[in-house]
Parts: C-alpha cells; sequence; structure tokens
C-alpha cells in the first residue's frame, strides 16, 4: 500500500499525534484518523502508537494513502491581508503580537469560513509555525499573541494558565461609575454556548475582574479593567451584573442604550484588549505589549460631552503608551 511519511521538526514536537494529522490531513474525516490509529495503519518510527502520543524532533510519521473529500480553500480579501499585516505590534524570533481589529473572528466559524489565524498565515505561507496563544471574542479589539514555535506556545499557554500574565482593558460602560476602584467577583457557569452567572448550588469557575474608572462622561463612564482569570465574556458578565453594561455589547448590553450608542457613531462593542504584560520563563525577557485605540474609539471619545464629575482622574483619550516592545 502505498504511503506518505512526514518528519518531524522541532516546531512540532511535544505536539499530539492527532492534533498533527488534523492539520495534515484536510478533507479526511476524524473518525477516520482514529480508526486508522487505533488499528496500527498510521505509525511513528514503525511502531503502532496512541492517539495521545506526543511528536519528539526527527519522529517519523507514516500514513497510508488515502481519498480525501474535496477541501474548499476560502480565498482570502488582499485587503483583509495587508489590513493584519498593519495591526502587527511586536514581533521577534518567538512572539508576534497584533492588535485585532473589532469584528474579526480568532478562528473560523459559522460566520466567516477564516479568522485572524488563518490570514495571518495567508501572510506568511512560508512561517513553519504560527499558533494563537489565547483568544479574543470576535468583537473585542486588541492585543492578541501569537507563537511562532511549539516551545513558545507552550511557555505561553502554561503563563495564562498560572495567572502571570496581567491582562488589562478599556472599556465603555453605560451609567456614572460612582463606586471607586472596585473587585467584582462574580463566579462564572460554563455553558455549551456561554457563560452566565453560577447559580447557588451549580458547578462554577472563579471570575475576578478589578474595575477603575479612567473618566467619567455624561451617562457614561471610561473603565480601565484588570482581570485576574479569563473566563468566557466575563469582563462584558461582570459590567452588566455591576448594573453598567458595557457599550455596544450585543448579548449582555443594554439594547436602548446601544441604539442611543449607535445613533452617536459608536458601530461596535467598547471593549479593548489595551495591554499585556509577562516575563518569559525560559529567557527571562520581560515583555509589555500595548495596543492603541481605533481611531473609531478615538473619535468617539471625543465627541462625548465634558465630564460630569470630577472625584475621578481624568484623561484625554487614552491612548496607551506608543512603547509596545520588551
Amino acid at each position: 500500500m502505498k504511503s506518505t511519511t512526514y518528519v518531524i521538526d522541532s516546531t512540532r514536537e511535544g505536539q499530539r499525534i492527532d492534533n498533527f494529522l488534523f492539520t495534515h490531513l484536510k478533507g479526511v474525516p476524524k473518525s477516520l484518523i482514529y480508526r486508522l490509529l487505533r488499528t496500527g495503519k498510521i505509525r511513528i518510527n514503525g511502531k503502532r502508537i496512541r492517539q495521545t502520543r506526543r511528536l519528539v524532533d526527527k519522529d517519523t510519521v507514516t500514513v497510508p494513502q488515502l481519498r480525501t473529500a474535496p477541501v474548499r480553500i476560502p480565498v482570502i480579501p488582499e485587503d483583509l491581508k495587508s489590513r493584519i499585516r498593519s495591526c502587527i505590534l511586536y514581533e521577534d524570533t518567538s512572539v508576534l503580537a497584533i492588535n485585532k481589529p473589532a469584528g474579526i473572528a480568532v478562528h473560523p466559524g459559522h460566520l466567516a469560513p477564516f479568522g485572524v489565524i488563518e490570514v495571518l498565515r495567508a501572510t506568511r505561507p512560508n512561517a513553519p509555525f504560527l499558533e494563537l496563544a489565547h483568544r479574543l471574542d470576535r468583537h473585542t479589539s486588541g492585543c492578541l499573541l501569537i507563537a511562532k514555535d511549539k516551545t513558545m506556545l507552550d511557555e505561553l499557554h502554561a503563563l495564562f494558565r498560572d495567572r502571570k500574565i496581567e491582562k488589562q482593558y478599556l472599556a465603555l460602560v453605560k451609567g456614572t461609575w460612582s463606586q471607586g476602584t472596585k473587585k467584582i467577583l462574580v463566579p462564572l457557569k460554563k455553558k455549551a454556548d456561554r457563560a452566565t452567572p453560577s447559580a447557588a448550588g451549580e458547578r462554577y469557575q472563579t471570575a475576578i475582574s478589578h474595575f477603575s474608572p479612567l473618566r467619567i462622561y455624561a451617562g457614561v463612564s471610561l473603565m480601565k479593567i484588570r482581570i485576574h482569570t479569563g473566563r468566557t465574556h466575563q469582563i462584558r458578565i461582570h459590567a452588566a451584573q455591576a448594573g453598567h453594561p458595557v457599550a455596544g455589547d450585543p448579548k449582555y448590553g443594554d439594547f436602548a442604550f446601544n441604539r442611543v450608542c449607535r445613533k452617536d457613531g459608536l458601530r461596535r462593542m467598547f471593549l479593548h484588549a489595551s495591554k499585556l504584560s509577562f516575563q518569559c520563563r525560559s529567557t527571562c525577557v520581560k515583555y509589555a505589549i500595548k495596543a492603541p485605540l481605533s481611531p473609531e474609539l478615538n473619535d468617539f471619545l471625543e465627541c462625548l460631552s465634558a465630564p460630569a464629575s470630577r472625584g475621578v482622574e481624568k484623561t484625554g483619550s487614552p491612548e496607551p503608551d506608543p512603547e509596545h516592545g520588551t
């Protein structure tokens, strides 16, 4: 039987064999891949392996020749490629950071045939490894980290898991925030399609957010938010629970308020990942990646009425420090 052989290099070391096969055998059903693994038709270094086997540098993966269904490769518009290229904030040999635009998902889904990572790979067809280190909601803009090798991907995953990455956001919320700096701890129950506040007795995930007012306008407040955890829709749910939903939030927001904001020129949700800070454990390099607000959000702030209160710290349009390197 004819077969195809893949020789593993260091960029794929540590990856599970099933995930490797999903990437390389486009159009082959996952059920068939698992059956081939179980029956020993797919081998590593000539030996049968489990689907959980992790790849090692210089491994030889042998796969029988398969009939595959035609794979539709979506055509990514050139203007979108150019847009993503222009969003790069920082890059070195291991890490790439972009200022993700709002309205673009990080992964493909039913709303779009491709996400940020597919667009980025299309701009760099010869790059051996580009993988997302974390996610942002489709409606959220700001700092997004991409690993350029498997070692850095594992390290970033560990830093996020151990809560060693400081995550800072900017959000415009409904109403006058009068609580000063406030820690919000509302556990979130994970459901199949969304995160919701947990009821007593239900299994839940701890979720901690720190809200601080930056500027109070007439009827709205600009907030700086630090999150200790990174649950799905955490900031949006916590803001709504506090009685100050995020402007433009299509799911947890105040829809009448959203209509007013849209009439006044806000065409998206006002939630922006403004900064990510961390120290790489293997190299001790410190990173402080900062993403400026988009012109659309800055313009909306400038159109708001004068501050209604002098009891909080006031800033101009909060463009983060332009330094975004290590």
